[in-house]
């Protein structure tokens, strides 16, 4: 016997994963994530028995339903599903995987849509934050097709405008968690900022490397990797964040100087393997650092383009390995008002996953969701 589950694969960005109405799974998190598990095909490095890709971008979960406020439409929490062991975290959030939540959102009836867009006001339930997503809509019908091109994703695709708001203190309350710009871990100076996402933010040369180089570069000098997950957990319990050695947060990011156009160089870890391209939530951190004086990453950022379409407005743009991540970011001082991206997303398969009965450690049958 196996488990029915009603189930959506779509990306997000540059990422990919099942997404799911949150009515379908069981609502006691410890029998939800054996269900995430087991879809993804955790662990094991190749996830052979499930439908993730065996990367950190492609064992990624959207978990969405109904808003209980009316300042939402609906909540997204994201899950994080470790390939190479028993872990889901739902710590962090994605901001990849979150252009594809308006779209399903309302192709799964939560929200209904307008002509020539819909907005679509989204509760992430990881961090509390509220995002705006524009989807395309001409005739009230979602559409993927369009000429916009994101870095890291072949072809063009419908524009999926995001805006978040309540981006300081994702997870710790504030921007900067210890009080301070610049610190000192171990000898290494580094910024501890908790903007979308908590992050750990390095210079690259001053650990011996580049924040130029290849994904597999980084990943291939193995003493490096560990220093950095030295430190990451040092940022972790100066963060106020515990033991993060079974989470993902915080981010290390390796920093060089903005170049050819670009703000910063970056190369963004997840945490233990370098990103082919930028997180939106890493980006959106990047972007507020690089233009708040004293952190590292204003330090090493190319200076400001001028003002935006409004005071305190500019483009903050991330080299990544994939290309560029372009951030609109708008201050207030140096308060931060509102981060904006610019995504992609495609619905790729509908229907339904199934997965051994042995998934739900159950006292009892479950019926599977209609």
């Amino acid at each position: 016997m196996q488990i029915r589950l009603p189930c959506v694969l779509m990306r997000g960005g540059t990422s990919r994963g099942p997404f799911f109405l949150a009515s379908h799974l069981p609502a006691d998190p410890a029998r939800r994530d054996a269900m995430l598990l087991a879809a993804l095909g955790s662990p094991h490095p190749l996830q052979i028995d499930g439908i993730g890709g065996g990367n950190s971008l492609t064992s990624k979960v959207a978990i969405v339903g109904p808003a209980n406020e009316p300042a939402a439409d609906v909540e997204y929490l994201f899950a994080q599903v470790a390939t190479d062991r028993g872990v889901v975290d739902t710590r962090p959030n994605c901001g990849n995987m979150l252009a594809g939540v308006g779209p399903f959102a309302i192709e799964a009836g939560l929200v209904a849509p307008r002509h020539p867009e819909t907005l679509v006001r989204i509760r992430n339930r990881n961090t509390g934050a509220l995002i705006e997503a524009v989807v395309q809509t001409p005739d009230g019908q979602v559409t993927y097709d369009g000429a916009a091109a994101i870095a890291g994703v072949p072809g063009t695709a419908a524009p999926v405008e995001l805006r978040f708001r309540d981006v300081a203190g994702s997870r710790t309350g504030t921007l900067f968690p210890t009080g301070l710009r610049q610190e000192i871990l171990d000898g290494t100076a580094a910024t501890l900022i908790d903007g979308a996402m908590p992050m750990l933010l390095l210079d690259a040369a001053a650990l011996g490397t580049d924040a130029t180089l290849p994904p597999e570069a980084i990943e291939a000098d193995t003493a490096l990797l560990r220093r950095i997950e030295a430190l990451r957990r040092e940022a972790g319990r100066r963060m106020g964040l515990g033991d993060v050695s079974d989470s993902v947060v915080p981010k290390p990011a390796l920093l060089g100087p903005g170049r050819d156009g670009a703000t910063l160089a970056a190369r963004y870890l997840t945490p233990h393997a370098v990103h082919r391209a930028m997180a939106v939530t890493g980006g959106i951190t990047l972007a507020i650092a690089a233009r708040l004086p004293g952190t590292l990453a204003h330090r090493l950022a190319a200076p400001g383009e001028g003002p935006g379409e409004g005071p305190g407005e500019e483009a903050v743009r991330i080299a990544h390995p994939a290309g560029l991540l372009e951030i609109g970011l708008s201050l207030d001082g140096e308060a931060v008002r509102w981060a904006s991206v610019l995504r992609t997303a495609r619905r790729i398969f509908e229907g339904h996953l199934l997965l051994p009965a042995t998934a739900l450690p159950a006292t009892r049958p479950v019926a599977a969701a209609a």
